[in-house]
């Protein structure tokens, strides 16, 4: 589904979030941007996503990873939208060509990350294959809590950003 800016800005305020909401799984993210509408611009928009995103205290930065699919996985805990859950397919799509083995190793990495964090591994997954993603999920593993918070909060905001531009047509 996209959408034009003009009727982002006009849709009824419970419309509007669900459509936020399919873009960064934040309840106060979502909320935040439609408080903020009108947006005058897709410049606008992406400025102010990033301003309420960089504002996100950790359980609302948790909610928003809570909404997406494991890596290699096509559900997620939390119930999403249907553009969410293409998007999310799309963003993954080459992960799906990994060999069963890459696909056992990842499950492996899922679960210690998820033990070690608290949350489910969230990276920008777009143009990344599963060995990209599974070494880079390895890496993390290695950080301080307050370190990987940060640096997955950043992955999300890629994702936030790249499924705003999806959402108006703007990719």
């Amino acid at each position: 589904m996209t959408v034009t800016l003009d009727e982002l800005n006009s849709l009824p305020a419970s419309e509007a979030t669900d459509l936020f909401l399919s873009c960064c799984g934040s309840a106060a993210w979502a909320n935040e941007m439609v408080k903020g509408r009108p947006h005058s611009s897709t410049g606008k928009l992406l400025d102010a996503a990033d301003r309420v995103w960089s504002s996100a205290t950790p359980d609302q930065i948790r909610e928003a990873f809570a909404y997406h699919p494991r890596i290699g996985e096509m559900n997620s805990d939390a119930p999403q939208s249907a553009e969410a859950k293409a998007w999310s397919n799309t963003e993954q799509s080459r992960a799906k060509l990994a060999s069963s083995n890459v696909h056992d190793q990842m499950t492996l990495v899922n679960s210690a990350y998820e033990a070690r964090f608290g949350y489910l591994y969230v990276v920008s997954a777009m143009d990344k294959s599963a060995d990209d993603m599974l070494e880079l999920a390895r890496k993390r593993l290695r950080n301080d809590p307050e370190r990987e918070l940060l640096i997955a909060a950043g992955e999300q905001g890629k994702i936030t950003r790249l499924r705003l531009k999806r959402l108006l047509g703007a990719e």
